[in-house]
């Protein structure tokens, strides 16, 4: 029977150094890929379209097939947005390709300034990768003061390419969806804040 392999206490210590730097290193690797997990989600979700994510384009379509599509539209808004929110059109018809503006009214109920951002999907979810919006009140947080109302534009087209595609290709019906969140209020610049009692 062979004797087990003996270290010596230099070769012991250097082994302990490199199992305890492995783990910091496996530490750190998992600490990183959790914070990268939210920002490479969403880059799937907008080049897949997946769960309904629609895309965003820079200008309109330069194809515009005759078929056509209806576009619904819904509004919401989370019980920390005092605001009345609906689609100033609650459909509309258009075709493939062709670019439309379409617009929410959007009104602050309360007595305090909100700001808020929108989420929004569209169903079925496999047409997310074929809904592109070229301007959106989404793309950036709104803030509305007591009693103040806008209407919010929406500039978007259907791509023809759904209709090529075996699992969009029967689809009659898109539905846009929007859900207004509550934003936290920046905290005031405290080099540019004056002192009370001055």
């Amino acid at each position: 029977m062979t004797e087990p392999l003996r270290r010596t206490p230099a070769e012991a210590a250097r082994r302990a150094r490199m199992i305890a730097l492995s783990c910091l290193c496996f530490t750190f690797a998992m600490i990183g890929a959790s914070f990268a997990a939210v920002p490479l989600y969403r880059m799937f979700c907008q080049v897949t379209g997946y769960g309904g994510t629609t895309q965003r384009a820079e200008m309109a379509s330069a194809t515009i097939s005759d078929e056509e599509i209806n576009v619904r539209f819904d509004a919401n808004a989370s019980p920390g947005v005092p605001w009345s929110f609906q689609p100033n059109e609650r459909q509309v018809r258009l075709k493939l390709g062709e670019t439309r503006q379409i617009s929410y009214h959007v009104r602050n109920t309360s007595d305090r300034t909100v700001t808020a951002m929108a989420t929004f999907n569209v169903t079925p979810e496999l047409t997310g990768a074929y809904f592109n919006k070229i301007q959106c009140f989404c793309f950036n947080n709104q803030t509305l003061k007591p009693g103040e109302s806008v209407d919010m534009p929406v500039i978007f087209f259907v791509d023809p390419a759904i209709a090529d595609d075996e699992d969009t290709k029967d689809t009659h019906t898109i539905t846009l969806s929007y859900t207004f969140f509550p934003v936290e209020t920046p905290v005031a610049n405290v080099a540019t804040a004056k002192p009370s009692g001055t």
